[in-house]
């Protein structure tokens, strides 16, 4: 029972690994711009696609990481420059069009790539399994635990320890007044769309080995990355780190013990959340 429980753990922290890449962007892009974003799932899927064709060609993850992180982020950043930002004081509009890009990428991805399902590969290196004792677990997955694990440190850095966090949230706290001082705040919206863009396409790199590519697993994985921001807080990023790991368990234990509840048990704590504190676990009203 002790291997059993130590196991669905670790099963539980890589699925909040993944999680956490996903919702950290969405969460930062809602805190400096208030948009809930319904596309962040397919930049997501475009990563996995985008890393495909690399590695397909390359046989390196670490060129098709770099790839997808740029061509996604790229993608992102002129998605919010041009489009958006046409929309800055209409959310509801903001809303409506990141909808129809989700549905022009998935279209776009079945054109270009087809609609086939397929896995990443990974390198040799991280196959094979950890042993200790009794417990059996997948090398890869440690890694994308490890990973994230330090994207998580390197957002918190950046957050509180640098000029570009203080920057941010002083956009976040007071948009105008932040313009007042000088910070160029379009600009650094955009870039933070990008950087949310780009942190959402490194997910789908990581978990495509394992969940693998396919159209629709934009929209299969996105009420996952809102439950956490829901869970945790929309715009803070503690609340994505903290609202991830409570989403990974729930959601690993529910369908390992309960299958059939399985989106009860998820779905239930972000109700009781809602009602007991609306703004989330760390979320400002």
């Amino acid at each position: 029972m002790l291997v059993y429980l130590i196991t669905q753990t670790l099963n539980g922290l890589f699925s909040a690994a993944l999680l956490f890449l996903i919702a950290s962007g969405l969460t930062l892009a809602f805190g400096v711009m208030k948009i809930v974003n319904i596309a962040h799932g397919s930049f997501y899927m475009l990563g996995v696609y985008v890393a495909y064709t690399v590695i397909q060609r390359t046989q390196s993850l670490l060129l098709g990481s770099l790839v997808a992180i740029a061509v996604v982020a790229a993608v992102g950043f002129v998605m919010q420059r041009v489009f958006l930002r046409r929309f800055a004081a209409d959310p509801l509009a903001q809303m409506m069009m990141t909808m129809g890009f989700a549905l022009l990428f998935r279209d776009a991805a079945l054109m270009i790539w087809g609609g086939d399902p397929f896995t990443l590969q990974y390198p040799a290196v991280l196959r094979g399994s950890m042993e200790a004792g009794d417990v059996v677990f997948p090398w890869y997955r440690l890694f994308v635990i490890i990973v994230a694990a330090l994207v998580g440190v390197a957002l918190w850095t950046i957050n509180e320890r640098t000029l570009i966090g203080a920057r941010l949230r002083a956009t976040v706290d007071d948009p105008e007044m932040a313009s007042a001082t000088g910070i160029n705040v379009a600009q650094l919206s955009g870039l933070v769309f990008a950087a949310g863009a780009g942190l959402a396409a490194f997910g789908g790199v990581m978990g495509g080995p394992i969940l693998g590519g396919y159209t629709g697993v934009d929209f299969d994985l996105l009420p996952l990355a809102f439950v956490v921001v829901i869970i945790g807080g929309m715009g803070s990023l503690k609340g994505a780190l903290v609202g991830s790991i409570v989403v990974g368990m729930i959601d690993n234990f529910g369908k390992a013990l309960v299958p059939e509840l399985s989106y009860f048990t998820l779905f239930a704590p972000m109700i009781l959340v809602l009602a007991l504190k609306p703004t989330g676990l760390y979320g400002r009203a």
